[in-house]
């Protein structure tokens, strides 16, 4: 037989949930953290938790016949503690104390902030050498939350750990706008956002936001890795006719009834629309942008982009937000679109990788203050995740574009003007800047 050193050095290498198991004995509420629970049964719903003999909780629960489990978030851990007796240095007197508590159905106490929560009243009890196995009837439950889970593994409390992604893909949404803007020749930049698309990195081709009723097309071969800007149900009809890969609407979420508004606007083809959440990692906006995300989600619109409007978001701030955002917006795809003012935008996109994001919004030679594509492209290649767009090709087309820039003595900007921005007059000093 194993001795029991190992025993419990090999199960510490396995990841569990971490719950906190509550009772009712006489009108007095207990609870214990417990990471001993699974599902046992869909029809009925039954569930089992596994309790030490030698814990005070385990004669309570069998006394009292009832139990609720709380699933924990990441954010829960000093729960976690408070309630397996670990706050140190300090006695607690009611470990129920500064936690909003319901009750359901058999009157136990369950915890509001849990990701959720299941009431249950005792089927069986079943002897499990040291443990006693007691299955539960799952008779009401709530899932209160969408966020990462706490963990508990080799003895520790934690969270999922940060695994990249087999592949991410790329969009231009920057390019196309920014030479217009620095008035380049109409040949040139059509060709310039054709190299793109052909190196296989969808671009956004066109803003019917101020040109509305003006006549449109796209030159081929770019419909079919093209995108375009809208703010209508008019404009979003021109641009379905025009067959592109998707269009973009952007969206306010912190505006009151924007997102009923573009709701309605997409009503019907939320399937080809890309919405663009403005300003989505800014501390203050993190709720409204979030229950935006729940509502396009809903909608099913074909994906749901997160912009770093104004480079100001930090990494701890994005990875903040998506942590929760790419759970709740699932099944539809994140992406995800930052400012390198600061120097950060590979380290935030780096950081919203590991969180969970596979698709990007960038710009060639990030000429517009955003990460350039082919930086970007570059990253992915020395993380060993696969994209479909050619770094070589990406890096001719960005050198070609700077060199286009400086010889042109009739230029009203100067080279390094490709690295800023279009609402400052500050430099971007990035990789590509």
């Amino acid at each position: 037989m194993v001795d029991p050193a190992t025993f419990r050095d090999v199960m510490a290498q396995w990841p569990s949930g971490v719950t906190v198991v509550t009772t009712l004995v006489d009108g007095v509420r207990h609870g214990m953290t417990a990471s001993s629970f699974s599902s046992v049964s869909l029809d009925p719903p039954l569930i089992s938790v596994c309790l030490d003999k030698r814990l005070y909780s385990h004669e309570l629960i069998s006394r009292g016949g009832v139990f609720g489990v709380n699933v924990l978030a990441k954010d829960q851990a000093e729960v976690a503690r408070r309630f397996a007796g670990m706050v140190p240095g300090l006695e607690v007197e009611d470990r129920f104390d500064g936690e909003s508590w319901t009750t359901a159905a058999t009157g136990v106490s369950l915890l509001d902030s849990a990701l959720g929560w299941l009431d249950c009243r005792v089927l069986h009890e079943y002897p499990g050498g040291d443990h006693t196995i007691f299955v539960g009837e799952v008779l009401a439950g709530h899932a209160a939350r969408r966020t990462a889970p706490l963990l508990f593994h080799s003895r520790g409390w934690g969270q999922f750990a940060d695994v990249l992604p087999d592949v991410a893909t790329l969009a231009d949404s920057g390019l196309v706008a920014a030479l217009r803007r620095q008035q380049h020749p109409e040949d040139g930049v059509l060709q310039t956002a054709r190299d793109v698309a052909t190196s296989g990195v969808r671009v956004r081709v066109l803003d019917l936001t101020d040109h509305e009723g003006d006549p449109v097309a796209v030159p081929e071969p770019l419909a079919a890795g093209a995108t375009a800007l809208v703010a209508n149900r008019s404009q979003l009809d021109r641009a379905l006719a025009l067959d592109l890969d998707a269009v973009e609407i952007a969206v306010d979420a912190a505006r009151p009834g924007a997102v009923q508004e573009t709701l309605a606007i997409i009503d019907g083809v939320a399937d080809r629309v890309a919405i663009v959440l403005d300003d989505a990692f800014a501390p203050h906006r993190t709720e409204a942008v979030l229950s935006a995300v729940v509502a396009f989600s809903e909608a099913r619109v074909r994906e749901i982009g997160m912009a770093d409007s104004n480079g100001a978001a930090t990494p701890l701030q994005v990875r903040a937000v998506l942590q929760d955002a790419v759970g709740l917006a699932r099944p539809v795809p994140l992406r995800a679109c930052f400012g390198d003012r600061d120097r950060l935008g590979l380290v935030k996109a780096l950081t919203a990788l590991k969180s969970g994001v596979h698709h990007f919004d960038t710009t060639l030679a990030g000429l517009d203050g955003a990460v350039a594509t082919e930086d970007l492209v570059r990253l992915l290649g020395e993380l060993d995740v696969d994209s479909p767009a050619d770094g070589g090709q990406l890096g001719r087309v960005a050198d070609d574009l700077r060199s286009a820039v400086a010889n042109r003595s009739d230029a009203s900007v100067g080279a390094h003007d490709l690295a800023a921005g279009p609402a400052t007059t500050d430099p971007v000093v990035g990789a590509a800047g």
